[in-house]
């Protein structure tokens, strides 16, 4: 919110200066974005007179006018289509330096001398509202430098202001709260009733009064239609971020700034029948204020006449009942709408106005009687007219009321660490608009004003104490607490050595949104429906994702998009997966994945293949996924298996399972969805599901035998399409605890290998615990494990 500061300190003047003020504000929690001033600097204009025009002589476009200071009459040629005798304009006189570094210099413009320049508002660098010179009001003191009469050297602060502060988006508010924390007098403007001069009314019929628990209207006949708003509420409106319109929508917007009530007019002469502030109904639509036609929901409060809806409340009125140039009759609301009846319809409309900005944060529910007045006195004065009587419909009991607050000066030192004098207590509470009732024992029951919405429980009281007393003198104060020290089960592996593991493998770890582009969740899990947002921050982050590939991906994409070559990314998060939950709810499963893309090893450490540094393949991935696996102290409970995934490579893709239980999927990504996400088809993407793979195996002393070791070597010729994985396991299972270690050291196709087929190496080492393995033992158990290859994988030994 801008609040200008020369307005701000006509109802508040503390003794500091601008600096001080905006980190006095930004302590107080209403923080201060910045300080611009008004106008950028400029000097040597003054307010002029248009004493004489005349057409030039040699251009159609140019007018020579005789200007006074005040003290001196100057030639001027002006091209201005407003320029007329009489006319009060900033002069700039020869010398003057303008923004932009322009100086003003005696000059001749088609043969005609013209010692200065006629101004308007973007000559002077200010918003250049009108086509033309900057018209001053005619009372305009002649010869006063142009920057004092339009206090130009004024000061707009910018307060960002947190969502239960509603009260402070005003300049009453703001200065309220400066009143408060210098102890300044709060100069609250007289505003007196405008009494009715005419007996005119419009009916007015509320059907939502839960929605709108306050309605006022009023009746205003005859205003002009060619009033101009006047140069000090315009100055005011567009230092604050307004554009004028008209002296009635200017009034309305100046209320809302200096009170923070929205208001708004409707042409009488475009209404029927009478007012009815209700819930849209089915099939009802209305054209805004923006040109935009919406389709109202039915859940949507409007402001409609017998012809329907007029506006949407308290967010922007429609087209066909807006004051225009032509309008002499008029019809003023001003009205309180729940907080919760307007929260979130602006946006569920694709739209956002001051007037939904407050009513959704919650307007003082006392205010309207006297903004009504506020804004009639100043329609009467600037457009003249009459007003009728004040029609007001209220329902009581649907208006906020104050609830009552306990509050103990214990509670208040044990919080903030700060033992405050009770008189004090009770002072800033005081100064804050809060009843207070002192109960005893340094106890207070405390009732909020009207316009303070979050005060509802006692450490709401105690942060208002904190900010006025000072955030910057409570002390520093370290708590007494008792340290415990966290249990870790031994069986489980920590998300911490996972994320180290893979970093030490020159990993980067990644951490994406959980919610995803809908066609890239698509892409991923075409079979799967994700869990749509109900209200995602934009379209491409829609859904909950089922994979955290989907976030792997898209970061993939960018990167590359940014000339990156060499990828090694891994997250850890949580998976969504609607149906695949207990009793058929969503499941969150916590993953951990990872993606892999270019060389092998860094630059300068690049392994070589033809002169070309060599890209990383299925087995360095594999590699770097068994190394996590290695992690749990249980490696050989692993199987890789050949298996089909939607993502993955047909012919390079592994489902990973333990003891018969899915842990993961490794592979190349396929061609065609590397296609689809414009994406190289070498890119490598593994997934593990978390509360599989860290499970460990708990290390545990096992006796050390004192008999040797003994190590076989077998060739087997097995069909080509025998996993090695299957074959090792299948002879662990073969022998007993007397097998040691199996490890396969080589594979082999080609020359004396039948077609089809191929020879894979085992070295098998055995040792006993309690003797020592004869020849004839070792061959029993060999036998053994022969007999059970060539009984399951029809394996021979390679001769």
């Amino acid at each position: 919110m801008l609040i200008i500061e020369s307005w701000l300190r006509e109802w508040a003047d503390p003794a500091l200066d601008t600096e001080s003020l905006a980190h006095q504000l930004s302590m107080a929690g209403l923080e201060v974005d910045g300080v611009t001033p008004a106008a950028p600097p400029f000097s040597g204009v003054v307010v002029g007179e248009v004493k004489t025009t005349a057409p030039h002589p040699d251009a159609d476009k140019l007018t020579v006018c005789e200007v006074s200071d005040g003290t001196e009459v100057f030639p001027v040629v002006c091209g201005a289509p407003n320029v007329r005798a009489g006319l009060k304009v900033p002069f700039a006189r020869v010398g003057a330096e303008l923004p932009g570094d322009f100086r003003i210099k005696k000059a001749k413009l088609r043969g005609q001398p013209s010692l200065g320049m006629l101004c308007g508002a973007s000559e002077l660098g200010l918003e250049d509202l009108i086509d033309g010179l900057l018209e001053l009001p005619a009372d305009a003191p002649v010869g006063t430098d142009i920057r004092e009469y339009l206090q130009l050297d004024d000061q707009i602060i910018e307060v960002d202001l947190t969502p239960n502060r509603a009260d402070c988006l005003s300049v009453r508010g703001i200065a309220r709260e400066v009143s408060v924390l210098n102890r300044v007098p709060f100069n609250v403007p007289a505003i007196a009733p405008v009494a009715p001069t005419i007996d005119d009314t419009f009916a007015v019929t509320v059907s939502a009064p839960e929605a709108c628990p306050r309605y006022q209207g009023r009746v205003i006949r005859g205003i002009d239609p060619t009033a101009q708003t006047p140069l000090w509420m315009v100055e005011r409106l567009r230092r604050s971020g307004l554009r004028p319109i008209d002296p009635v929508v200017d009034v309305t917007n100046y209320v809302l700034l200096e009170l923070g009530q929205p208001l708004h007019a409707f042409d009488l002469g475009k209404l029927k029948g009478g007012i009815d502030v209700r819930l849209a109904q089915a099939g009802e639509s209305l054209t805004l204020l923006d040109e935009q036609t919406v389709t109202l929901k039915d859940d949507t409060l409007v402001i409609a006449d017998a012809n329907g809806p007029l506006a949407m409340a308290g967010v922007m009125g429609g087209a066909a009942s807006a004051v225009s140039d032509g309008t002499r009759d008029i019809f003023l609301e001003c009205a309180f709408f729940a907080p919760l009846a307007i929260a979130g319809k602006a946006r569920g409309y694709g739209l956002h106005t001051d007037s939904s900005h407050r009513f959704e944060r919650g307007v003082d529910p006392q205010l309207q009687a006297q903004a009504m007045a506020r804004a009639t006195a100043l329609i009467l004065a600037i457009a003249g007219g009459q007003a009728g009587p004040v029609v007001e419909v209220a329902a009581e009991a649907h208006l906020p009321t104050p609830v009552p607050i306990a509050l103990s000066a214990a509670r208040v030192e044990a919080v903030l660490g700060l033992s405050l004098d009770a008189a004090e207590i009770a002072d800033i509470l005081a100064r804050l608009g809060m009843d207070v009732v002192d109960t005893g024992a340094d106890t207070w029951q405390v009732t909020g004003p009207s316009w303070r919405f979050d005060m509802a429980i006692e450490a709401d009281l105690i942060e208002e104490l904190a900010r006025v007393h000072g955030y910057d003198r409570l002390p520093s104060r370290l708590p007494a607490i008792q340290g415990a020290a966290i249990s870790e089960p031994e069986t489980r592996l920590p998300a911490r050595r996972l994320s180290d593991l893979l970093a030490a493998r020159g990993y980067a770890e990644a951490i994406t949104y959980t919610f995803v582009d809908p066609a890239m969740q698509a892409a991923l899990a075409p079979e799967l429906t994700p869990l749509a947002l109900a209200n995602p921050i934009s379209s491409e982050l829609a859904v909950m994702r089922s994979t955290l590939w989907a976030g792997l991906l898209t970061t993939a994409q960018r990167n590359l998009n940014r000339q990156i070559s060499r990828l090694r990314l891994f997250e850890q998060g949580l998976r969504f997966v609607p149906g695949a939950g207990e009793g058929g709810g969503l499941l969150q499963e916590p993953m951990l994945a990872g993606l892999v893309f270019g060389t092998a090893r860094p630059q300068h450490f690049d392994d070589l293949t033809d002169g070309k540094p060599r890209r990383v393949d299925f087995l360095d991935v594999k590699a770097d996924v068994e190394a996590l696996l290695a992690a749990t102290g249980g490696a050989a409970v692993y199987r890789f298996e050949a298996a089909e995934q939607h993502v993955l490579h047909p012919g390079q893709c592994a489902r990973i399972v333990r003891d018969g239980v899915e842990a993961g999927w490794l592979g190349k990504l396929h061609p065609g969805l590397a296609a689809t996400l414009d994406l190289p088809a070498d890119i490598y993407l593994f997934e593990l599901r978390k509360d599989v793979i860290t499970q460990v195996s708990v290390p545990k002393f096992s006796e050390l035998s004192e008999y040797p070791s003994v190590r076989r070597d077998l060739a087997l010729v097995v069909p080509e399409a025998v996993p090695a994985g299957a074959l090792l396991e299948s002879a662990r299972k073969a022998c007993d605890e007397r097998l040691r270690d199996i490890q396969l050291f080589d594979v082999y196709q080609g020359d004396n290998i039948e077609k089809g087929h191929k020879s894979l190496a085992l070295g098998l080492t055995f040792q006993d615990r309690s003797s020592t393995l004869g020849e004839a033992d070792i061959n029993l158990l060999l036998a053994g494990v022969l007999s059970q290859l060539k009984q399951e994988f029809n394996a021979s030994l390679r001769e």
